[in-house]
């Protein structure tokens, strides 16, 4: 059996008494993050504008797993979830910025309207979360990790994903912006950038002939599985990443750096 007690390499993964709050937990990605952070050790508060829909998920996690209402277009929700979660578990020192959407149309029909949702959540909200949990460690005296999740978007483009391309773009330089400003405080902050991952949302699509070709085209000829994100999280989230900070992790089968 593998030794992962403290004169481990594998206890420097551990999670053991940190909080984290996961933004978007609802979705197929935020769901996947919640389970690696709590299987890890850590508390774990679930942030989605219908918390009910995580109720399934924390019965099944149990314990050190909470579900609170987090709109990260907005001050209240994001003050209030971070307080519940200080009153269920403590301060947080892991926050995963996941919350995302896109609007799908070509340029020319992208509206004023899709461009500021999508900013509003993909962007905005991850500065306003990020900003709201830094300041509260920076307070407490607290160090902490923070992961942006970007997109390989940031780097390549699709048509039909204007604001969403341009979002992510921005949130990779602000992941650099907040690792040099932070890094004095002890907080780290990194991103990860998926490629295309594999859920029952876009399953037909790669099914199809057009999702195939696409698919034909990431060097390792397959699309990204859900578990293919949980190292990359675990390294960022703890102390594994320690000299980490303004780091963007791809992780794409070679998509990204496929010859034109």
């Amino acid at each position: 059996m593998a030794d992962h007690g403290p004169g481990s390499p594998f206890a420097a993964f551990s999670l053991a008494g940190r909080v984290a709050l996961v933004t978007g937990a609802s979705g197929v990605l935020g769901r996947h993050f919640v389970r690696v952070l709590h299987g890890a050790g850590a508390c774990v508060a679930m942030g989605a504008r219908k918390p009910a829909s995580l109720r399934g998920l924390a019965e099944e996690l149990g314990q050190g797993a909470r579900a609170v209402a987090l709109d990260v277009t907005e001050a209240a929700s994001i003050a209030d979830a971070l307080s519940a979660t200080e009153r269920a578990f403590g301060p947080v020192d892991i926050l995963v910025n996941n919350a995302g959407i896109a609007a799908t149309r070509p340029f020319l029909d992208h509206t004023a309207e899709d461009w500021d949702q999508v900013m509003a959540v993909d962007l905005r909200g991850a500065f306003a979360v990020g900003q709201a949990v830094a300041q509260r460690m920076v307070a407490a005296q607290k160090p902490g990790s923070i992961v942006n999740i970007a997109s390989i978007l940031a780097e390549r483009v699709i048509p039909g994903v204007a604001g969403y391309s341009a979002a992510k773009a921005a949130l990779v330089h602000l992941t650099r912006q907040m690792a040099v400003e932070l890094a004095r405080h002890r907080i780290r902050v990194n991103a990860i950038a998926p490629g295309y991952i594999a859920t029952e949302i876009n399953r037909d699509f790669f099914a199809s002939e057009a999702g195939q070709a696409m698919v034909k085209r990431i060097p390792q000829r397959r699309l990204g599985q859900v578990d293919d994100l949980t190292g990359p999280l675990l390294l960022l989230a703890s102390e594994a990443g320690a000299h980490m900070t303004g780091s963007v992790v791809t992780i794409d089968g070679g998509h990204s750096v496929n010859s034109l």
